[in-house]
């Protein structure tokens, strides 16, 4: 049952990519090109593998014990918090907590600028409120503990607030507790 999902996990992926994602080898060159085409399979590699029992704290020189436990807090009318916030110095670096691979860049209107990085078990680890992106960061950049992703900030919904890193994990069942993981 396991190879059956596995198989299904790359044929989609592999259509998402090409239908969303068709390099011109002249304006990217045929590295970027056999990159992308590879990209599929590096992520179902990781749709195999047991999901991490501890990750890496992704702001630096902080505790676990540093951490206030807000996941589940009320916000707003509506939702509940689905991640920590990790209260940091503007502009403090943000590694990824686990090796992967970069599955969007981007912004949105609650967590402003982001990073989404793929995990060992399909988990999707989610880094909100930047400051900014690490600079050449991309779509399908293999990552690992050392890799910085972007800043501490105030983007999105957390204009406003002390700058902090909003960082959330997801898998198919749903958020999970951050700190319960956090080395």
């Amino acid at each position: 049952m396991k190879n059956i999902l596995i198989i299904g996990a790359i044929i989609f992926i592999t259509f998402v990519f090409i239908n969303n994602f068709k390099p011109e080898i002249g304006e990217r060159g045929a590295a970027e090109t056999g990159k992308t085409l590879t990209t599929p399979f590096k992520y179902a590699g990781l749709l195999a593998k047991e999901p991490e029992t501890q990750i890496e704290m992704p702001v630096r020189n902080l505790g676990r014990k540093q951490i206030a436990d807000t996941f589940g807090a009320p916000r707003g009318n509506d939702r509940a918090h689905q991640g920590q916030d990790i209260f940091a110095k503007r502009g403090t670096p943000v590694y990824s907590a686990t090796n992967g691979y970069v599955w969007r860049v981007g912004q949105n209107n609650l967590g402003g600028n982001i990073v989404m990085v793929l995990g060992a078990g399909g988990r999707m680890y989610y880094y909100a409120h930047l400051e900014k992106h690490a600079e050449n960061l991309q779509v399908g950049d293999e990552v690992s503990t050392e890799t910085v992703l972007g800043y501490v900030g105030t983007s999105g919904n957390a204009k406003g607030t002390p700058p902090h890193l909003h960082f959330g994990i997801y898998s198919a069942g749903g958020a999970i507790n951050p700190l319960d993981l956090l080395k």
